[in-house]
Order: C-alpha cells, then sequence, then structure tokens
C-alpha cells in the first residue's frame, strides 16, 4: 500500500495531467471528431440534402497560372453538373495566362474570364478579382477555389451543391495537400489538415468561425447584404476567412465532407512560400470574432502543459523508483494517444487523405504548436503595413 502513497509532489503532476487529460478528450471527442461523424451520418441517410441542384458560378482568380490553368480547369470545366458557369479573374498576369484562358473559352462555352488593371492601388488585388468574379457571375450560388487546387472527383459540385438547402447561405468544404516526399510536406500536410479539423468541426457544432476559398460556396445575395471585403479591403489577404468569421451562423452554415467532394491542394517546394501564408494568416486571425479562437488556443496550451506534467511524472516516479507514478503518467498518455490516432485516422479516412498518422502523430502533435508561436513570433516582428496592400 506504501507504493501508492503519494507525496505532494506527485498528487500535484498525476492531478494536473488526469485534469489535462479530460480536457483534451473533451476536444478530440466533441469537436475534432465531428468531421467523421457528419460523413458516417451521410452515408445513414441521417442528413437532410437538396435535390434540385440550382445553377451556380465557379469562381477563381489567376495570377501568372497559365500551367496550373491548363492542367486544372478541365478538371472543373467538365464536372458533372446540370447547369453552371466557372469564371476566371485574370489578376494581371505577365505569363500566358490570357492565351491559355482564351484557348480554354473556345472549348468550353460555359468558361468566360475577365481582368483586374494593375493599377489599383490600396486594395487587395486578390479581393478586387474575386469581388470582379461574382460581380460578373449570373447565378446566385458561388464556388469558390483557387488555381494550385485540383477536384478529387467529377462529382466536386454535385456534392457541394446538395447541401444548398433554403436556409444554407454558406457551405464549406475541405482542401488537403496532395501527398509527396520532403519532410515540408508532411509538415504542411499535417498543419491544414489539422486546421481543417478544427474550423470544420466547430462549424459542425454550429459554431463557424473561418472557412477556406480553396473550396466553399455562399451566396451572391449574402456577398453584397453584407458589404463584401468592405471592412478589410486593404489586407493583402484573409478574404475568405474573414467574410466567412462575420456572416456564418449555425443556422445558415453548411459542411460537405465527402472525399468525392475535397479540393487537392499541389505540393509546397518553398518553406518561404509557407511561411508567408502563415504569417498572413496569424494577421487575419487577429481579427476573427467570437470566443473561437480563444477555445482553440486554450486547447493548446492543455496540450502543451499536459506533455509538460506527463514527462514531469514520468522523470519523478523514475527518480523514486516509484513505478506507480510513471506508470500512471504514461497510462493517461497512451490513453490520450489513443483517442487521438482513433479520431484523427477515421477523419483522414473520412477526406480522403492518402496518409495516416501513427508514428508521427507525436512529433507532429507536439511540432504544430511550435511552428504556430513561431509564427506569431513572426508576425509580432513584421511591420502590420507589410500585410497591407500599397
Amino acid at each position: 500500500m506504501e507504493a501508492f502513497a503519494f507525496n505532494t509532489l506527485e498528487l500535484t503532476l498525476l492531478s494536473a495531467a488526469g485534469v489535462l487529460f479530460v480536457i483534451q478528450l473533451i476536444y478530440w471527442l466533441a469537436v475534432y471528431n465531428r468531421v467523421y461523424l457528419r460523413g458516417r451520418a451521410a452515408r445513414r441517410e441521417e442528413t437532410h440534402f437538396d435535390k434540385e441542384m440550382p445553377p451556380l458560378s465557379v469562381i477563381l482568380r489567376a495570377r501568372d497560372e497559365a500551367e496550373s490553368l491548363r492542367q486544372m480547369l478541365p478538371l472543373i470545366l467538365e464536372q458533372d453538373y446540370p447547369r453552371f458557369e466557372v469564371i476566371v479573374v485574370n489578376d494581371a498576369s505577365t505569363d500566358d495566362t490570357e492565351d491559355v484562358l482564351t484557348l480554354l473559352e473556345e472549348q468550353y462555352p460555359h468558361l468566360y474570364h475577365s481582368f483586374t488593371p494593375d493599377s489599383a492601388r490600396y486594395i487587395s488585388h486578390r479581393k478586387l478579382a474575386i469581388t470582379l468574379g461574382i460581380k460578373a457571375s449570373k447565378y446566385d450560388w458561388l464556388v469558390f477555389t483557387q488555381t494550385d487546387c485540383r477536384p478529387a472527383s467529377d462529382q466536386w459540385l454535385r456534392l457541394m451543391a446538395r447541401n444548398f438547402t433554403s436556409q444554407a447561405q454558406v457551405v464549406l468544404g475541405y482542401s488537403g495537400h496532395d501527398r509527396a516526399k520532403g519532410w515540408l510536406n508532411k509538415r504542411v500536410a499535417f498543419d491544414t489538415f489539422f486546421l481543417s479539423l478544427r474550423y470544420l468541426g466547430f462549424a459542425l457544432m454550429g459554431k463557424p468561425y473561418m472557412g477556406m476559398g480553396r473550396n466553399m460556396a455562399y451566396r451572391k445575395e449574402l456577398f453584397f447584404t453584407r458589404k463584401g471585403f468592405s471592412s478589410h479591403l486593404n489586407l493583402q489577404r484573409g478574404e475568405d476567412d474573414l467574410f466567412v468569421n462575420q456572416v456564418a451562423n449555425k443556422n445558415n452554415t453548411r459542411v460537405e465532407t465527402d472525399a468525392r467532394a475535397t479540393m487537392r491542394v499541389q505540393p509546397v517546394y518553398h518553406y518561404k512560400e509557407w511561411k508567408e501564408e502563415k504569417v498572413s494568416y496569424m494577421a487575419t486571425s487577429r481579427l476573427f470574432r467570437g470566443a473561437q479562437r480563444y477555445l482553440l488556443g486554450f486547447e493548446t496550451m492543455s496540450r502543451i502543459l499536459f506533455y509538460a506534467a506527463v514527462v514531469a511524472g514520468i522523470a519523478c516516479g523514475i527518480v523514486d523508483g516509484r513505478w506507480a507514478v510513471w506508470g500512471i503518467a504514461l497510462l493517461l498518455w497512451l490513453l490520450r494517444y489513443t483517442a487521438q490516432a482513433i479520431v484523427i485516422n477515421l477523419a483522414a479516412r473520412e477526406l480522403g487523405e492518402g496518409r495516416r498518422y501513427y508514428f508521427s502523430l507525436p512529433v507532429f502533435d507536439l511540432l504544430q504548436p511550435m511552428q504556430s508561436l513561431r509564427f506569431k513570433l513572426c508576425r509580432l516582428f513584421r511591420d502590420k503595413r507589410d500585410f497591407m496592400r500599397k
């Protein structure tokens, strides 16, 4: 019995690890597991879908993306959908983008393109291009993606459109990185996947707080009623995140998780490019309304503290020769890892991810908050004007 009579330090460490374990379990089962549960409900026909398939407009912005457009536009233009148009806004490209679009227009009558003037000042060209595309669109439902994406199947539009119910005004989809060699691509893929589990999970809880322009849809009327991007026109990025943050709520937002409705993003080859994207996201996320970003920050903090308590408990037990102490601490970590691995791999399968996370999971689990902290520090030491259109 004496082996189980913990001293004050041991009791404190194990109690802290236990409380933090429960907190972590709540996040993983109540938030991150929502993606899998949503897919299972859809397969069991427990989710209401619309069957009308209204006409829609696909909008994307292109800047020096001639080769990408050659590869990805036919995949969108040949979607199995009764009536739609594709609008590409050429954002002052200097390569063959204009020629590629002109040639494709001859082959696909439902493709249209426009352009933005390079002379525009004090306004984000990304937002300007998307706004021009929206104004040029003929239909009420607008679907958005980007030139570095490829639809996972020709059912992408059908599956997104089944969520266009009478109450729906925003539909959020998933975009994941294609599998590729290299440590950087593995980091980027996990970071994108985990971020998606967060914002899709909260949306499925009725607490939407952001979306990604690589795969989302909303009504044209909603865009103009809420005055589009007028509140943050000068921000370089964040048009999709902030707009969804302002207009989405539990009554008007739907989520599509079918693997055939996902967008596959091309691999990242340069760390600098990814870092700039993440730092810009950090600058934008400060403007989010709602408690979700604080709740997610709390999850990250509880995760770090859980690891600290477990490591301290194991070390204390080994040093003192108390197997019960390090055994309980290790058991808590194993229980959390098991729940985490089950949830994350079920979600990965649901979303059509080719990767599975087992041995790499603890590494990414600790790396993700550390690299987020690094990007936040980069943002803090950058001039705020770096994120504005000049």
